[in-house]
């Protein structure tokens, strides 16, 4: 990858602040509802991208078309998902979180097949789908044998946002491209925070904001950086750098959950963790090892 230090600095930012966020949010669990976690996040998050796009005078869409995409984004990539990994995180740790969100490329990929004619499957994509659907079986079979079902929801949870991830990847690659890229992080998040605070008091009765200063700390991270700047940051990149190299930021989602989670919250590290994450990370560099080649070869 032949990226300028602007470009590094960025991409390994980016990464760091994701890996990160699977720990804040384990620590914010811990205190407050999932419901009352999410629905701080996006509106902060909104806050945050949304007074960067307007610094930057950036034109926002006026058709009622893009809005409908966007909404439904906000809906589908941002309050489904974080809500489905919160509350998976009630019951699971956080490094494991982390290592089945990174599933998402190999939903992408199954998902791009059906619906983009230029995605589509071939020999090395199945192989990295079978190694990657091993590592989660391997994750999930710990609590399998223990008769964890809590665990076990919780790890489906997580699983089924990185589903919502990658149905909300294609979808946006298919009907955004005329929209301008830090609108597609900033305007998402409307949405999604119309909607989570319409859910959140109905759901949690009384709706009890954090107490604990540690639990503050962790909302402000996951919604000024974990949702409001990481957007700005991931397209960003996917202008500057195209897509293939962008996405290759999950591969430090499955190693940075896992040092956070067993160094800061005692997790443990059993061999069911570090197989898992081996697959799946395996995984996704079969997947992408070829289309990063033919992309570089045309320049993204």
């Amino acid at each position: 990858m032949f990226l300028k230090t602007k470009d590094w600095i960025i991409f390994i930012t980016l990464g760091a602040v994701w890996s990160a966020s699977f720990l804040w949010i384990k620590i914010a669990v811990r205190e407050i509802n999932p419901f009352t976690l999410v629905a701080l996040r996006v509106l902060i998050g909104l806050l945050a991208a949304g007074g960067i796009t307007l610094y930057l005078r950036v034109d926002w869409p006026r058709d009622r078309a893009s809005w409908f995409t966007l909404s439904l984004l906000g809906l589908t990539g941002i309050t489904a998902p974080f809500l489905l990994i919160s509350w998976g995180e009630t019951s699971i740790d956080s490094a494991v979180a982390a290592i089945l969100n990174a599933t998402a490329p190999l939903f992408t990929m199954l998902i791009a097949h059906l619906f983009l004619r230029d995605d589509r499957m071939n020999v090395r994509k199945v192989t990295g789908l079978m190694l990657g659907f091993g590592g989660v079986g391997v994750l999930l079979s710990k609590d399998l044998a223990t008769a964890s079902h809590a665990s076990v929801l919780g790890q489906a949870a997580v699983i089924l946002a990185a589903m919502f991830y990658a149905a909300s990847s294609v979808y946006a690659r298919k009907k955004t491209q005329h929209i301008a890229g830090l609108v597609r992080g900033a305007a998402p998040l409307i949405s999604a925070t119309l909607a989570m605070w319409i859910i959140a008091p109905l759901s949690v009765r009384p709706m009890k904001l954090p107490v604990l200063p540690l639990t503050w700390v962790a909302v402000l991270w996951l919604g000024v950086l974990g949702s409001g700047l990481a957007l700005i940051m991931w397209y960003y990149l996917l202008h500057e750098i195209g897509p293939t190299r962008t996405t290759m930021v999950t591969y430090i989602f499955p190693l940075g959950g896992v040092i956070l989670g067993v160094f800061f919250l005692d997790e443990t590290l059993s061999w069911q963790l570090l197989v898992g994450a081996a697959l799946i990370i395996s995984s996704i560099v079969v997947v992408n090892w070829k289309n990063r080649d033919q992309r570089l070869a045309t320049h993204d």
